[in-house]
């Protein structure tokens, strides 16, 4: 071979060896930002799933103390508490008694004898809805009784009848389905059947702020439907 046949021969494999070389270089250069690439990837992930579990204790945390405090708080109430509270729902659901008639059935002597500490932590704990009671208990006296409007409001809250609040008592009466005119006749007929009482007495007796309470056209409208 001629002298420039090997020259031109050695310079296509050194040229030939360079880009093997570069290719080579390359290839390393990739793998390394590849790894770099999935060497952060995996660090930002682990540092999400550390920082995910620890929002999740401390979530976790805060029940798990108030729960530990809910219990402790509950160890620490007497006996006598606790069984007032209880005879206290048991009144409302049934009963539907007011705040402070609950509280003296508790204490009356004539009644569940609990210490007046005993009976003030269970109407203060008690989870009532007193208009809900009142209007159970005037619809109750509307049923039986047949009572005006401002007659119920009187006898919720008198301390002598139910004791609910102005506030609880002006619900339920504003609340109740009641047919005053009915009420009205119905009492006026058991004052005629019972008390053989003439129209004009049983009309005052209806009006009466003493009597029944009844407004002058409910009273008109009993008198002139009685038989």
């Amino acid at each position: 071979m001629s002298k420039e046949g090997k020259k031109k021969g050695s310079c296509l494999k050194t040229l030939l060896i360079i880009v093997l070389a570069l290719a080579i270089i390359g290839g390393i250069g990739s793998t390394i930002g590849g790894d770099k690439d999935k060497a952060q990837n995996t660090t930002k992930k682990t540092a999400a799933s550390t920082e995910k579990t620890e929002e999740q204790d401390k979530s976790t945390e805060p029940k798990e103390e108030q729960s530990a405090t809910d219990n402790s708080k509950d160890d620490q109430v007497p006996k006598e508490y606790k069984s007032a509270l209880n005879k206290a729902k048991s009144y409302s659901e049934t009963m539907h008694m007011s705040k402070a008639g609950l509280y003296d059935q508790l204490t009356s002597e004539y009644g569940e004898k609990f210490s007046a500490e005993a009976a003030q932590y269970a109407v203060d704990t008690i989870e009532a809805d007193w208009n809900a009671n009142a209007l159970a208990t005037a619809e109750n006296y509307n049923e039986t009784m047949h009572m005006s409007k401002m007659g119920l409001y009187n006898q919720l809250v008198s301390e002598n009848g139910e004791q609910f609040t102005p506030e609880e008592a002006q619900y339920a009466v504003d609340t109740i389905e009641a047919d005053w005119n009915a009420n009205a006749l119905a009492t006026a007929k058991s004052y005629q059947d019972t008390m053989d009482m003439s129209p004009e007495a049983i009309r005052d007796q209806l009006t009466s702020e003493y009597g029944e309470q009844f407004t002058a056209e409910e009273a008109d409208y009993a008198i002139a439907n009685l038989n």
